[in-house]
């Protein structure tokens, strides 16, 4: 087998894009800085029960694990960056007030989580904690909003659903977990044949309410309308209805639409409120996800209210609008003072220059430049190629 090939869903990152998605990354971590949210960088490689939390199937199957020769336990590649912030916050940080973080780094999973996606990604995102209010959710949901549109991703869609209008329907209906499990998965899939089957043996007001979430999707009027009519009065139910249909109406600017989602669960062994996936015609999958995870903390010793986002940049690189590659200067070598120090100050300048050090001319289209630094007159002046 070659030794240049790379496992199945792995990619190099070539220059042109490998500059693009760092702008992109500094672009956006620059706009949450300015928004008061603090950088973390975690290690790729934790103990794995840290990682691997509230015990989730869906992540425990889509980590990469390993034995730490050193200690002998477990170790694991994060395939979320989210679980290493609330470690951070509830248990280094340990701050009495809201914390907002933020970082980017690569995350790793054994499967693609998508049909034309890698298994590794570079995760950008941000976490608020500390803040149980709709505000908080409305911070976050702004700024993703607002970070697509710092990097030229336009037609954005946004689907906000709420995993307390299921817990609710379950906690007062007397469902076991199994079956709860089931009914989330089916859910998920939109499933409506699976999930008549599954609750064919339950009262009549459970098993419409439950059915009922598989339609409730769509316009957010239309379908939060219907919502209060079909499903039954909880005050968890009318909460999360409500914080809903604020949060549509407020983030509508921002967005080319907003829709809800009640049978949208991504997450729900972590998520405890309102959650929002943001789709894009150019994409097969949701392009951004996030929402709120309450007392995820609590497995490492303190819980707090917590909300977040996160993407990734390589699956933003595609949807975002071509960026011309700068063009730069190409410079003779040389121990010439006055060469070194007109080069130094084109760079301070912002300028790519590139010394030849190969000195054939026939290889400045390699070197990515459409000028030269020329001795005119006794002074280093910058021209146009001629090729």
């Amino acid at each position: 087998m070659s030794n240049w090939l790379l496992p199945e869903c792995i990619q190099d990152v070539l220059p042109d894009e490998a500059w693009c998605i760092e702008q992109m990354r500094a672009r956006i971590l620059e706009q949450l800085r300015l928004s008061g949210y603090q950088l973390i960088a975690p290690p790729l490689l934790e103990y794995a029960e840290s990682l691997l939390i509230n015990d989730s199937r869906d992540m425990d199957l889509r980590t990469f694990k390993l034995v730490d020769q050193l200690s002998g336990r477990t170790l694991a590649l994060r395939a979320d960056i989210t679980p290493q912030a609330a470690r951070i916050d509830a248990h280094l940080l340990n701050r009495q007030g809201v914390t907002r973080l933020c970082y980017a780094g690569s995350v790793l999973h054994t499967q693609p989580v998508g049909l034309t996606r890698s298994r590794e990604l570079l995760q950008i995102g941000a976490e608020l904690f500390g803040e149980h209010g709709l505000q908080a959710d409305l911070e976050i949901q702004r700024l993703l909003l607002e970070s697509l549109a710092l990097i030229g991703i336009s037609g954005v869609h946004l689907d906000l659903g709420h995993v307390g209008v299921f817990r609710a329907l379950v906690r007062h209906s007397g469902i076991d977990k199994a079956l709860e499990a089931e009914l989330f998965s089916v859910l998920q899939q939109k499933d409506v044949a699976t999930l008549r089957q599954l609750v064919a043996n339950l009262p009549e007001v459970v098993c419409t309410p439950l059915l009922a979430l598989t339609e409730l999707y769509g316009a957010a009027d239309d379908v939060l309308a219907r919502a209060r009519q079909q499903l039954p009065h909880l005050p968890e139910i009318a909460i999360a209805l409500d914080d809903l249909q604020a949060a549509s109406r407020q983030l509508q600017p921002l967005a080319q639409n907003v829709g809800i989602d009640l049978a949208e669960l991504r997450g729900y062994n972590y998520h405890s409120g309102m959650v929002f996936a943001a789709y894009h015609a150019g994409s097969h999958d949701a392009i951004a996800l996030g929402g709120r995870y309450d007392d995820l903390g609590k497995c490492f010793g303190r819980a707090r209210a917590a909300t977040g986002f996160s993407m990734d940049l390589r699956q933003l690189y595609r949807l975002s609008a071509p960026v011309a590659t700068p063009q730069g200067i190409v410079a003779p070598q040389g121990n010439n003072a006055a060469l070194t120090e007109k080069i130094a100050a084109l760079r301070a300048q912002g300028e790519i220059v590139v010394v030849d050090l190969l000195g054939d001319a026939s290889l400045y289209d390699e070197l990515g430049c459409d000028r030269e630094l020329v001795l005119c007159d006794g002074a280093w002046v910058v021209k146009s190629l001629s090729l």
